[in-house]
Order: structure tokens, then sequence, then C-alpha cells
């Protein structure tokens, strides 16, 4: 019953994902240092061509045990759980559960919305990662998190396309760069020194 309850439960913090060229890599690297059990959401914003069929949430979960679906509106976001955002659409979270806008708003401002409302939602236990990707979607983002008092990262020379990363490092808004594999490590220290706290 335990077990159940813990599967079933809140996250502690609610961790968004962005990346766009090159961004393919980074996730499944970030999966597979990730633990299943580290209590927290895991939300994944992608450039998808709205044309194209997308098959990340499939290609994520062999690199991860957690559950990864993908994202619908009214879907309760729940702790060792990832969800991927739908090609042509927004993704944001409001009261605990996604809202999924299609067509999309804006070509390549999805990081930015999800990173906004995350922010809002969850103010110090929000988490903002860039990733790999051209121009500067997420920098916004890292703005809004950072200014309730939630932690961003931004990859380091190990992306494939730097735009992203560094027009996020740009703002002074990050709080680490750091390569995909060493990230899940920094997730797990966060979450217990702001834990219990928060």
């Amino acid at each position: 019953m335990n077990n159940v309850k813990a599967f079933e439960s809140l996250p502690s913090f609610i961790v968004g994902i962005g990346a766009s060229a090159g961004g393919l890599n980074a996730f499944k690297t970030f999966f597979d240092a990730l633990p299943s059990n580290t209590g927290m959401a895991f939300a994944v914003i992608s450039h998808i061509n709205p044309a194209a069929h997308s098959q990340l949430a499939e290609i994520l979960s062999r690199h991860t045990i957690m559950p990864v679906k993908l994202a619908a509106s009214g879907m309760k976001v729940l702790a060792n759980r990832v969800f991927v955002i739908p090609g042509n659409a927004d993704l944001s979270i409001e009261h605990g559960a996604l809202v999924v806008v299609t067509p999309r708003t804006r070509r390549n401002a999805q990081v930015d919305i999800f990173f906004a409302s995350l922010a809002t939602a969850m103010g110090k236990r929000a988490v903002g990662i860039v990733f790999s990707g051209y121009d500067g979607d997420g920098a916004e983002g890292c703005k809004r998190i950072k200014a309730v008092g939630g932690t961003t990262f931004a990859q380091d020379t190990s992306a494939e396309v730097s735009g992203m990363p560094l027009s996020a490092q740009a703002t002074g808004c990050v709080d680490f760069v750091l390569s995909p594999e060493e990230i899940p490590l920094e997730l797990q220290n966060l979450s217990k020194r702001l834990g219990r706290a928060l």
C-alpha cells in the first residue's frame, strides 16, 4: 500500500527540460543517469516539427523505468513520471494539471511558455533545464523561474548546438552549467537541501 501511495504522490519539484536541435542525445543521456525514484516530475519540451509524428515519448521510455506519457490536458502531474509535449502544441501547468493548447501560438517559444507557467505554479519548487538548440528559447523562462526562487540549469559545452544554453547563461539567471549526465546528481542534492525546508 505504501508503495502505491508513493507512486501516486505529488512531486516535490517539477522539472521542465527544454531543447531543440541536438537535444535528443541530451535527453537520452539525462534519463540514463537519472534515478527513477527522485520524487520529482519531469516535463520534456522539444521543438517538434508540427507536421511530424513525434516518437519522443516512445524513445525516452527506453531510457527510464518511469512512466513516459504524451501530455494531454487535464493530466495530473505526479511524482516519478515523465510528460512529453505533443507536436504543434503549447504546454503549461495550472493547479497541478497539464494544459495543452493546439496549434502552438508561436514558433520555437514552447520552452519559455512552459517555464513561465512552471514558475507560477511551483515557485521555489520549479526547476528549468535548457539543453542543446538554436536561438534563445528558454532564456526568458529561466528569468521567470529565478524570479520566484526556483533553480535553473544549462547544458555545458557538450551541447551539439549551443544557442539555447548560451542564451540562457547570458541572462545571468542560470545556477548550474553542467553536462546532461551530471545534472541528475545535482537534482538529488537540490532535493536533499531544499526538499524538507520548503
